[in-house]
């Protein structure tokens, strides 16, 4: 099984920058799209011309916000979107679905934002999702895959003595938060495939930094150890252009 997640930065606009053909040239299984910024009806309308996926997705109250979808060839038996916590069910972050072997979770973990504005609401996000993870491993193995807008280690970012405890995605508090859902019993399957490899998967707008490569890799697989010896391959495809982000993929022998 061959599943792609990509945070697209906005699906309408990426759909003009060539979504469609990239969708159609990775040929995965379950595609996984963070940030549609649309409502469900845009959603669908800007996929429709999409052929072979049954399309799930969950949009934010706030209209042009956050959002995500799932695009799946294979039925899965159920339909969990968010995480049913109120205080975090407003922004369409979280879309899980149930297959016979494994939930899929695709997750758009909030942002800290400017000057760490949001990162007390980022600390009970990180709890309260970690907990929920940790419920649904319960039943059967769990992949969570998206944008986690964190940096984990030092080698997942091109300035981490700059950035460290001032920027957004690289506080003691989002790293503190990655390492509390890692251990629920999850596997960075990227980084434990290639533990020496630098590779990057968001680039700043500013600066030239893609060109320059100064980037962050805060997009992953988290695959529960039970189910990680099933794992093939985990890659991010950072030649494909059309967001600030690139997509990764995995590969399930299952």
């Amino acid at each position: 099984m061959k599943i792609i997640s990509w945070n697209v930065n906005g699906i309408r606009a990426s759909v003009g920058k060539g979504l469609l053909d990239i969708i159609n040239d990775f040929d995965a299984d379950i595609f996984c799209i963070q940030e549609t910024k649309a409502q469900d009806a845009q959603v669908d309308e800007a996929l429709s011309e999409l052929k072979g996926y049954t399309i799930y997705r969950n949009s934010a109250v706030q209209k042009g916000y956050s959002g995500t979808a799932i695009l799946t060839k294979v039925e899965p038996l159920s339909v969990l979107p968010d995480i049913s916590v109120e205080e975090h069910d407003t922004e369409g972050r979280v879309l899980t679905l149930e297959y016979p072997g494994f939930y899929l979770t695709n997750v758009y973990v909030p942002n800290s934002g400017s000057e760490l504005k949001r990162l007390d609401y980022r600390q009970t996000w990180d709890l309260a999702f970690s907990d929920y993870l940790n419920e649904l491993r319960k039943k059967k193995p769990v992949v969570v895959t998206g944008d986690f807008n964190v940096a984990h280690e030092a080698i997942d970012l091109a300035r981490p003595k700059e950035n460290y405890n001032k920027t957004s995605g690289y506080t003691q508090v989002e790293i503190d938060g990655m390492d509390l859902i890692l251990s629920k019993g999850f596997v960075d399957s990227f980084r434990k495939l290639n533990p020496d490899e630098v590779k990057y998967t968001f680039w700043s707008t500013r600066f030239n930094a893609r060109a320059r490569n100064t980037g962050w890799r805060i997009d992953y697989f988290l695959v529960s150890e039970d189910l990680f010896p099933k794992v093939l391959d985990s890659t991010i495809h950072n030649d494909v252009m059309g967001s600030d982000h690139c997509p990764i993929g995995l590969e399930l022998d299952i």
